[in-house]
Parts: C-alpha cells; sequence; structure tokens
C-alpha cells in the first residue's frame, strides 16, 4: 500500500515499527506505547477527568490498535489512526455510563426505597452459596488448563497479573522487563488466551 507522500520523518519512523510489529517483532508493540502512551493518556484525562478511567482507557486504546493494528493504513498517520482510536473508545465509554447514571436516577425516583434494597442485596451478594462457590473453583481450574497451553513467557506474564495479581511495577521488576515491554506483552498474552477461550466454549 502506497504510503503517505506528506509524511514526516517522525511519521514515518512509526510507519516502519508498525510493520515490525505486523512482522511478528513484539519489542516494536513496546516501543509504539512507549512513543504515545503519554499523549493518550492525557487526552483521555482531559476527557474523563478522571485518573484511573484515562489510565483503563488507555491500555484498552492500544489493546484496540495493536488487535487490528494490520487495519492501519499508511495513508495516515499512525499517531492520527491511535489517536482516533483511543478517542471514540472513550466516548463510547463516557456515553456507556451517562446511560447508566441515567437508569440509575430513573430507578431512584420510581423506587425511593432502592438504598436500603441496595444494601441488602450486598449483604447477601457477600456469601454466594456452596455451588457458585463451585463453579468459579472449576473456572479456574479450567482456566489454568488453558493458560497453559501458551507460550512460556505469555503464561509467566498471566500468571503473575492474574493468578497473583501482581502490578505491572510488580511483573517488571520480577521479569526484569521494560513497564512498556510487559504491557505490551501483556496485551498479546490476552488476545492469545481469548482466542483460546473462544475455541474452547466449556472454558467460559
Amino acid at each position: 500500500m502506497e504510503i503517505n507522500p506528506n509524511f514526516s520523518e517522525k511519521a514515518l519512523k512509526d510507519y516502519n515499527i508498525v510493520c515490525s510489529a505486523i512482522d511478528g517483532n513484539e519489542n516494536a508493540y513496546a516501543e509504539l506505547m512507549e512513543r504515545y502512551k503519554d499523549a493518550i493518556y492525557f487526552m483521555l484525562l482531559k476527557m474523563t477527568n478522571n485518573k484511573s478511567d484515562a489510565e483503563d482507557l488507555t491500555m484498552e486504546a492500544f489493546g484496540k490498535a495493536f488487535k487490528n493494528i494490520k487495519q492501519y493504513s499508511p495513508k495516515y498517520a499512525f499517531s492520527t489512526w491511535l489517536f482516533k482510536i483511543a478517542s471514540n473508545n472513550c466516548i463510547d465509554f463516557l456515553r456507556k455510563r451517562k446511560s447508566i447514571i441515567s437508569l440509575v436516577m430513573k430507578q431512584t425516583d420510581r423506587d425511593s426505597n432502592i438504598s436500603e434494597d441496595y444494601s441488602t442485596i450486598h449483604i447477601h451478594a457477600k456469601e454466594p452459596d456452596p455451588e457458585e462457590v463451585l463453579i468459579k473453583k472449576q473456572k479456574v481450574h479450567h482456566m489454568r488448563e488453558v493458560v497453559e497451553k501458551l507460550k512460556p513467557r505469555y503464561r509467566r506474564l498471566i500468571e503473575l497479573r492474574y493468578f497473583k495479581e501482581y502490578s505491572y511495577e510488580e511483573i517488571s521488576q520480577e521479569l526484569e522487563l521494560p513497564i512498556g515491554t510487559v504491557k505490551a506483552q501483556l496485551f498479546r498474552a490476552r488476545e492469545l488466551l481469548f482466542n483460546l477461550l473462544k475455541n474452547n466454549k466449556k472454558y467460559i
């Protein structure tokens, strides 16, 4: 596909990194994240006015971009494509949150005792019945079976992040890898895990 002749030097470098990522270079994903994670985060922070939401949405934006990276067209700068994905994803998030808040408000107007009911629900939810506990244990068991099918480096990442609940920083220290590389490889590991689960519906 023909590259935009008006690309800046920065856009050309991005394009070369994207090509490297498509060819299977895991470090290329980490490099793309390092180049744009701060800019994406601050854009999303302005949109959400919430640090936690901005952090989560930043990860989602890169996840979607990396998953669909083969669809990127060099007619546009990679940064333009990435920022569009991030902003659209954030708009969807804000729209869904607004809908949920609106629904809760309507329900509150309809039932002035909703707070009392909500508290009661949460009290019961704290103590799942034995069957629910067994199902959860079975799912964890099956999940571990699927994770075992991943390559060692991806398996280790999933185990640390989701079974041992390590932070990105802790994983970085444990594996002696840059945080950007950890996040990029975790995206890939999650994608591979999802595909395995999708192909084995008994695990879901």
